[in-house]
């Protein structure tokens, strides 16, 4: 404990809200304090929001606070020490002195969310219950879980359960009597929910905090239990937050982890009921794209049309893997006029869009799209064949669950208006034609005026190029004619050799899949070892072309081949007798290398 008090935001509303909370106590407390909210789910998260202004915030600010704050600074016209080493002798009293201060902080805290609250609207507490009354089942939780929590037991609550749900907003100092006025006094169990592992500790910081609170408190007779959720940010839905107050009821054993399968130690508890809390009124949508290849910052664009250009909410979070630029992005959009405060990734899609052709077979990109929904697809095929491209499961997923299905040839859009490979724009158009969001002319002038906003700084030819694009994007768009039965169907390689090792099909192939969430944990690694050599397994074959080497233009440089990202542009020296029976289209050289040999050169093209 560094002594910092400590504020935390469940959302990216709350994130503005209570950062403006924390500094206005600090100055009047004295106390450092860090306003934290969760890394990746909310610090990546776009979201419409209500801002507050600096003229607002000025009104909030007391001068004589920060004239105090200023006067403490250390500076050559007001010399001073601060305390660096004490000994024994006069050190613990020194620690003492703060005591005041802190415990002046819950209630100070409180009055700057009531000051907040009466600018803004939105109110404040250090510790907000929300759920029913008399509610006999609460969780009690900080981050952005706490959101999905509440969506849970309205889920619950809808259907006759009692339960609740308790955000900690002021996690340091921690008020054991703020905590237990907003308990309510029906409850007999409770949930302390961490994100986080003290290995060989009796509980987490938040659980043992609860049960420290509850005693001094002489608040007796609950049954207190500790989970764990969502290390590293791993996704937490509505799902788990039911198997959570289904575990509540239930067993109810402590030290217990939701979201994984752990065969080891038997601490995960099960997935009674998959649940589906979006309301109707909301959009969900999944855009599989490649890294950089444009369609993060199109989706962007997109939230950014939606959120300012209706009254709707909007909403976009995005996963990556590791490899970033050349990776694969999922973009995860949601607009509509309820609520969305959801953290967690879209697991019911009305609409999904793959933007790479590569992805077939190798993904699930259609198990979360709904009944009757949306799947566009940027393919090469001609929209008539399309459908027998599709690996057999594909084929009946839409078959069964009645999908639109689209197809698009992006890429030549893009081509010919001098983008490359970046179909992003293309692809942008596509969606709003097919979502109907928005009127379309309405649409395309706006995703123009983005366009020109985003890329101008790069030459008016570069937003022309984009408005070609876009323009091209409504005419090449397909609806594609589904059949009753199949009769065709695209069966993918598997990803690694059939002798591989346990570690390469047991870990590496379900990465592969994006199936990592499968993975129990005896097939993990206890200390963290992992064998070597595991990259060349990963033939992804995500390029739309091939290098092509033109033999009589080389110098055998090699350049080509350090440059390769891929490593997959190889040099060779090839000896004479080996090439007998080569085909005529083996074209060699005379290798340029000393040699004796007469060895011959080619730059060899692994297109796996």
């Amino acid at each position: 404990n560094t002594g910092f008090a400590m504020t935390a935001a469940n959302n990216v509303q709350e994130t503005m809200d209570l950062a403006l909370v924390a500094h206005l106590a600090t100055l009047e407390a004295q106390v450092p304090f860090l306003s934290f909210f969760d890394g990746f789910r909310t610090s990546h998260e776009l979201s419409k929001v209500e801002e507050i202004s600096y003229d607002e915030i000025r009104g909030l600010v007391n001068e004589e606070h920060v004239r105090r704050f200023r006067d403490r600074a250390m500076r050559p016209e007001k010399p001073m020490l601060r305390v660096a080493a004490q000994n024994e002798d006069v050190y613990f009293q020194g620690r003492e002195t703060v005591n005041p201060y802190y415990d002046a902080l819950p209630e100070m805290v409180q009055k700057y969310m009531d000051k907040v609250a009466k600018l803004t609207g939105r109110a404040y507490h250090l510790f907000d219950y929300v759920g029913a009354k008399d509610a006999t089942e609460v969780v009690i939780i900080m981050g952005s879980a706490a959101d999905t929590f509440e969506w849970a037991s309205d889920y619950i609550n809808k259907k006759g359960g009692k339960t609740g749900v308790l955000k900690v907003r002021l996690y340091r100092p921690f008020s054991a009597k703020h905590f237990v006025a907003a308990l309510p006094e029906s409850v007999k169990r409770v949930a302390v929910m961490d994100r986080t592992k003290e290995p060989g500790s009796l509980g987490e910081p938040l659980y043992q905090d609860v049960i420290t609170a509850l005693s001094q408190m002489d608040r007796n007779g609950i049954k207190v239990i500790g989970g764990r959720y969502g290390l590293s940010s791993k996704d937490f839905t509505p799902t788990h937050a039911k198997a959570v107050f289904d575990h509540l009821a239930g067993e109810a054993f402590s030290n217990f982890t939701v979201g994984i399968n752990d065969d080891v130690t038997g601490r995960s508890i099960p997935i009674k009921e998959r649940i589906n809390v979006v309301p109707e009124d909301v959009v969900s949508c999944m855009f599989w794209g490649l890294g950089s290849d444009g369609t993060v910052g199109a989706n962007q664009n997109s939230i950014k049309i939606i959120g300012d250009n209706t009254d709707m909410n909007a909403q976009a979070y995005f996963s990556y893997d590791s490899k970033k630029s050349g990776g694969i992005t999922v973009s995860h959009l949601r607009f509509g006029t309820s609520s969305l405060k959801m953290p967690w990734l879209v697991d019911h899609a009305d609409f999904v869009a793959c933007h790479n052709p590569a992805y077939i077979g190798r993904y699930d990109m259609l198990g979360p799209l709904n009944e009757g929904g949306v799947f566009l697809l940027n393919s090469q095929i001609p929209s008539d064949e399309v459908f027998s491209h599709l690996t057999r499961k594909m084929q009946e997923q839409i078959i069964e669950k009645k999908i639109r299905f689209y197809n698009i040839n992006a890429l030549e859009i893009a081509e010919n208006a001098g983008l490359g490979t970046r179909i992003n724009t293309v692809m942008q158009a596509a969606f709003f034609k097919i979502s109907e969001v928005l009127p379309e002319k309405q649409a395309i002038d706006l995703v123009k005026q983005y366009i020109h906003d985003t890329f101008i700084t790069r030459g008016e030819e570069i937003v022309k190029k984009n408005w070609v694009a876009v323009d091209g994007a409504s005419d090449a768009l397909h609806q594609v004619v589904i059949p009753e039965t199949i009769t065709e169907s695209y069966e993918p390689k598997r990803l690694v050799p059939d002798d591989s090792n346990d570690f390469v099909q047991n870990i590496v192939e379900k990465i592969m899949h994006l199936e990592g969430n499968e993975i129990p944990v005896s097939q993990m690694s206890f200390d963290g070892t992992l064998p070597t050599a595991t990259a060349k397994l990963e033939k992804r074959g995500v390029a739309p072309f091939i290098p092509h080497w033109i033999a009589e233009n080389c110098i055998q440089c090699n350049q080509c081949v350090q440059s390769c990202p891929h490593a997959a542009i190889r040099a060779k020296q090839i000896d004479p007798a080996d090439l007998k029976g080569a085909p005529e289209t083996f074209n060699v050289l005379k290798s340029i290398s000393k040699n004796d040999r007469d060895l011959q050169y080619k730059i060899q093209v692994y297109t796996e």
